[in-house]
Order: structure tokens, then sequence, then C-alpha cells
């Protein structure tokens, strides 16, 4: 499987941590096909770097093609709670995507992205903001009024130009291209990112950053 490529800053999390939240995830999905429910996880049985509170993004993928993607932009959860969470809601409560089917499980990759505290972008115009933003390492959450929608810095693989995708992000937020606003807000990110497929976790392989 192709390592996940969106820019880290300050990697927090080693291989030993990484592979013990991918295999939290892939058994948060097992649990959750086997009694409808998420794992219920004991922060205390992790090591401290794995209690802190931290907001992820899990995304599953099936042949390199998206099957669920779920998140939270704000911590306020333990990791290790948030990961088994978010690995759950991805697989049963996407609402693109049916529910995850028992067939499927062994052929999913999972990947996990730990976001930093998000950092507002002060601006005056739309260029002003087009300037701040970098390439293949932010993630942007875009807000005006109840209208909101995010990209994780993966998103650059698909859109690698600001304009492109920004514009894009105005979309999945419900608004239309070409969009500006005075009262427009956007934020910014960066992601710890690592991910793995669910045969090479159980087949024991190394875990890819």
């Amino acid at each position: 499987m192709a390592p996940m490529s969106s820019t880290e800053v300050g990697a927090v999390y080693g291989t030993a941590e990484r592979r013990r939240l991918l295999e939290l995830a892939a058994r948060s999905i097992e649990h959750g096909l086997e009694r409808g429910a998420p794992l219920s996880v004991d922060p205390q049985d992790y090591p401290e770097t794995l209690q802190a509170s931290r907001a992820t993004f899990v995304t599953l993928e099936i042949g390199g093609q998206l099957r669920g993607c779920i998140g939270v932009l704000q911590a306020f959860r333990p990791l290790v709670v948030d990961v088994a969470q978010n690995a759950y809601a991805a697989a049963f409560e996407d609402p693109r995507f049916p529910g995850l089917q028992p067939p499927e499980f062994p052929r999913l990759e999972i990947h996990i992205s730990v976001l930093s505290p998000a950092e507002p972008l002060r601006f005056a115009s739309e260029n002003d903001l087009l300037r701040q933003i970098r390439p293949g390492i932010d993630g942007l959450i875009l807000q005006d009024r109840a209208q909101r929608g995010t990209f994780l810095p993966s998103v650059w693989e698909q859109l690698p130009g600001v304009n492109q995708f920004f514009e894009h992000l105005k979309r999945k937020a419900g608004l239309p291209f070409g969009y500006w606003s005075d009262t427009l807000q956007v934020a910014r990110y960066t992601t710890e990112s690592f991910g793995t497929t669910v045969s090479e976790l159980f087949g024991d392989a190394p875990v890819r950053a």
C-alpha cells in the first residue's frame, strides 16, 4: 500500500504507537461488524502519549477508492477513544456510503490523521489568504456563517494548486465557486498521518508512515 504523502510537521508518534492506533481502529471496525457498536476503550491501557486529548480523522479505502472518512476538528477526548469512535463511524456512519459489510473488512486500507490545533488565518483579501496557504502541508477549515467545510492535507494529492484546492473547499462547504465574503473565516492545521491495510496489520507487517 502506498504511504500517505501529506507533509508532517514535527512527528510525535513512533512506529509502535502508530501500529497500536491502527490496530485499535481495525479492532473497533471489527467490533462494529460483530456487535453494531464501536469498541469501548480504557485510555489507561495505553501509553500516556496516546491518552492525551487529540482530534483525528480516520479514512478508509478499498482498492485505492474512498470507503469512508469521519473525524473531528477539535480535540475533546483521549486520542485512543477518538480513533476508536471515528474508525467505527467511518465504516458505518459516513452518509456517503452504505455500512461496511464483513467481506470488505480484510480489504480495507486504514489511514489515521492526528490534527494539530487549528490556527486562524488573518487576511485582507482572497489573494492575501491564498499567499499564506502552504500546499501539501496545510489542512484548511473554511466557515461562513452556517456553512463549513474542511480538507485534510492529503487532499493536496488530488488538488495540487492553491486556487483549485480553495475553490473546491468552498464547494464542500456548500458555497459556490468564486464566492467571497468579508465574513469568511479560514483556519489551518497540520496532520501526522499514517496508514496500513488490515491484511498487513494482522500479517505482522510493518506500519507504513
